[in-house]
Parts: C-alpha cells; structure tokens; sequence
C-alpha cells in the first residue's frame, strides 16, 4: 500500500450490507480513523434513505471518523470528501478537466453523476461521538436511467467514459492518500482554503439552477457556497441561502 496515510486504518470485506452500516457498528472500538471497503455491498443507499445501485466491481467505501469540532464543522467535511474523490478520480484518469464537484455532495464526469458522498453522525449532546462518510464510484457500470429521479444528472461509470479500469482496492489507495491531505488542510487552517478550492471546480457556478427542498423549489444564478457550505442562489427575489436540498440543472 504505497502511500497509505499513517494511522489510518483499512478493511476489506468480501461483503456487506452496507459499508456505512458495518463503520457504524465498527465505530464504538475503533481507536483512530478506518476505511472499510466492500468488494459487495447488498444494502447500500444515499442521500434521503435512497437505494444506491452497487454492482460487483464499483467502489463502496466509508472512512470512519472521530471528529472534535462542533456539529456543524463537522459536517463541512462532505466538501473536504468531495476534493479528495475528485483528486483520486483525476489521478486514476490523468483528466482533471472532466471532473466537476456538484453541490452538495457529488461529483460529475463529462457532466454525467460518477461518484456520491453521504456523511451520516452520531453524537451525544453538543458533540459528535463519530462520523461515517461514504463513498460510491461508478467505476464500471452506472445505474439505468429508470433508477434514478426524472431530471436529475444521468449517471454514467469511469469506465464508460474513459476506457480506463480500476479496481476497487486499487482506488482506495488514491482516494485514502487524497483525503488524508485534505483532512489535515482542514483541521489546521479551517474551511476557507476548502471552500476556494471546491469553488474553483465547482459545476455550473455562474449559471442558473434548480434547488429542490422538501417544502420548495427555488430557481437562480449559483453565486457561491458560504462560509458554513450553504448554497447562496440570486432569484427574482433576491440572494437566498440554502443549506439544504437537491439540486436540478
């Protein structure tokens, strides 16, 4: 494992349920951070308790975390995640330019859906007892279109796209490596240097969205992400700030 980060953990599973289910169980007698990586995974799902299609051969993986901070900064990492899978995707690939970031928690290629991030918590009071973050890559076959919600960003694989196959254990490495130098620009210098540096491959910024919450849709020009990850779109009415919801072009 050339490159592995220090100190952090790696476990492969032949199956499971899921890989986030199976670090929350991990969780509780883990001493420091642990990637849990399954070749299958039976139960997987993302963002709102949807299903997420996992066919032998993606990646399915979640890091286990112990954070310090406060809820909300811990919560800022899904942008920290979000960097390192498309570090780890442009250096399997050499194709930095095809990859783009969508808010919240996706990342595009060729502007089709090839990899999702859902961090889900667990805390006890004021703080955060510890965190899963997963991780889904179509790396060699992307779900059909009648899997996913009408009008939303089609889905496609690494494969498909580039011609290039890796395994999931083989992008493990480079996404571990990734997201251990993201990790340690946060917890030193804080969410800014983040937060430009997923501005600046940010997808459709500039242009004019769609924000689907549970009680509204709001349409506007993607004019940032703020200093707490909130989406901030110019409408008719004026800026609005969004910190939560699905989003259409």
């Amino acid at each position: 494992m050339q490159g592995w980060p220090e100190g952090v953990g790696r476990r492969v599973l032949a199956s499971v349920d899921s890989t986030m289910a199976e670090g929350a169980r991990l969780a509780p007698g883990l001493s420091g951070p642990e990637w849990v990586l399954a070749l299958e995974q039976t139960a997987g799902h993302g963002r709102r308790g949807r299903a997420w299609s996992s066919p032998k051969g993606n990646f399915f993986a979640s890091l286990v975390l112990h954070p310090g901070e406060a809820p909300d900064q811990v919560a800022l990492r899904s942008f920290v995640a979000a960097l390192a899978l498309r570090d780890a995707l442009v250096a399997a690939t050499g194709r930095a330019d095809a990859f783009k970031l969508k808010w919240p928690n996706d990342v595009l290629l060729n502007g089709g859906k090839v990899a999702g991030i859902l961090l889900e918590s667990v805390g006890t009071g004021q703080g955060v007892t510890h965190l899963i973050i997963g991780v889904g890559v179509n790396l060699v076959a992307a779900p059909g279109a009648d899997q996913v919600e009408p009008g939303a960003v089609p889905p496609v694989s690494l494969l498909a796209e580039t011609g290039i196959c890796i395994s999931p254990e083989g992008f493990l490495d480079l996404l571990a490596a990734a997201y251990d130098h993201h990790e340690r620009h946060f917890t030193t210098y804080g969410f800014a240097p983040i937060r430009t540096a997923w501005l600046r491959d940010a997808a459709r910024l500039g242009e004019t969205i769609t924000a689907r919450t549970t009680a509204e849709t709001v349409t506007g020009r993607f004019e940032t992400i703020d200093e707490a990850g909130n989406l901030i779109l110019l409408t008719a009415r004026g800026q609005r700030v969004i910190p939560a919801a699905d989003i259409f072009f």
